[in-house]
């Protein structure tokens, strides 16, 4: 195909879903559930023809000799399609964010205010191998009355490709049309730069997945960018510290899946601590075999560590490997996560509150955690319901993004013949 076409296709996509968005702003809330609700019952149909497409996925992600963290993100089963499909259940559950009035007044010459939210209109979501994103983005997509056009990764097209076929066999029997979910067929990447251009008719680009992705979004679109963020979080165990706390809290944030953004890649120590608890610490880490990555401190205390090089202070590992930093106090710990946090989630683990506060207010980040997981940062689990991203940037939205971050406002005014 050439680029030429492969543009003119990519944008006659994009025209068909600007076009498709006014007609789902005027359906109702009733109307978008039942058609998430149709859609859950039909992707649990037809979970053997989204197995099949995704094992040759697999196969080609097997014979190219990506990592298991990648095999495991790129991999389903009967299991997590029934989760897709739940979570579209749960997503018609929640309130619809569209239609509320934020805030209303009446002027002294009679005309009537009122801030209300309504759809964003047409999102781009940009993503890698997550076939879960597929659906989950078109859910919280259709439940906020946005249309979508879906950009996902080479190395799960076979996958993306059938789900989203089945997405367009259920909508067909919805008022949604089926035309609010596009999907970008093809592994050129002219098509994905297409899309960054596109103002006339797409209204937000979302990238989700890691630095490079992420940062080639941002760089390069003209289309209003909701950067989601890589997830290079701390643990910070502060002198202060439960041991037993301290340590089901690391294992938990480490190894409940480290694939994950929010899993945890870095604990800082401080120094009084370890001398106290090194062996429970070690036991903890290699009970749960994960590797240590540090310097020549941490060294000279675990004779198990890997010398660490400056590659891993700001490691996304999505793997059972740790990197470990020692410090003195708590000034040192908050230095060293603002020189490699990416802004997403960080945590301290300690009994004294005052210390807590300090690093709570201080440490600049999307979600901050006293004495608890970082594995909390998750809509699902903080009761949003489903997210379509966790957003480390500061404007419109920051967190787990979950409906109410795909909708923007207009004012409105009804007056009765007023003039200026």
């Amino acid at each position: 195909m050439s680029l030429t076409l492969e543009k003119t296709n990519v944008e006659a996509q994009a025209m068909q879903a600007k076009k498709a968005s006014k007609k789902l702003s005027l359906l109702t809330t009733e109307e978008k559930n039942q058609a998430l609700n149709v859609l859950a019952d039909t992707l649990e149909e037809k979970y053997q023809d989204i197995l099949t497409a995704n094992e040759k996925d697999l196969v080609r992600g097997k014979e190219k000799g990506f990592d298991e963290a990648f095999m495991d993100r790129l991999s389903l089963s009967k299991q997590r399609i029934e989760d897709f499909a739940n979570g579209l259940r749960e997503v018609a559950k929640l309130e619809d964010p569209t239609d509320q009035t934020v805030s209303s007044w009446t002027l002294d010459n009679g005309l009537d205010v009122a801030k209300v939210t309504v759809p964003l209109g047409v999102i781009g979501m940009i993503y890698e191998a997550r076939p879960n994103v597929t659906v989950d983005a078109t859910g919280l997509a259709l439940k906020s009355g946005n249309s979508i056009i879906l950009k996902g990764g080479s190395n799960a097209i076979t996958t993306n490709k059938v789900i989203v076929d089945v997405i367009h066999s259920a909508l067909e029997k919805t008022k949604i049309p089926s035309e609010a979910v596009q999907f970008i067929n093809t592994t050129d990447r002219a098509a994905t730069q297409q899309l960054f251009t596109m103002k006339d008719h797409v209204d937000v680009l979302i990238p989700r997945g890691g630095g490079a992705l992420i940062n080639a979004v941002v760089n390069n679109a003209t289309v209003p960018v909701l950067e989601t963020g890589v997830g290079n979080c701390h643990i910070y165990i502060d002198k202060e510290a439960d041991t037993e706390k301290a340590l089901n809290i690391l294992i938990n944030a480490k190894t409940d899946r480290p694939a994950v953004c929010n899993a945890a890649e870095t604990v800082i120590v401080h120094k009084k601590w370890l001398n106290e608890n090194k062996d429970a610490f070690v036991k903890a880490l290699k009970d749960h075999s994960v590797a240590i990555h540090g310097d020549e401190n941490i060294q000279k205390i675990i004779s198990e560590t890997i010398l660490a090089n400056e590659e891993d202070w700001a490691n996304e590992y999505l793997s059972l490997d740790i990197a470990v930093k020692l410090v003195e106090d708590l000034d040192e710990a908050i230095d060293h996560i603002e020189k490699y946090g990416t802004k997403h989630s960080e945590a301290i683990i300690t009994e004294d509150k005052e210390v807590a506060e300090v690093f709570m207010k201080l440490v600049d980040a999307a979600a901050l955690y006293h004495n608890a997981s970082t594995r909390f940062t998750d809509g699902g689990a903080l009761g949003f319901g489903a997210e379509i991203g966790i957003s480390t940037q500061k404007l419109h939205a920051r967190g787990p993004m979950g409906l109410p971050a795909l909708t923007t406002v207009k004012f409105m005014m009804i007056g009765n013949g007023q003039t200026r």
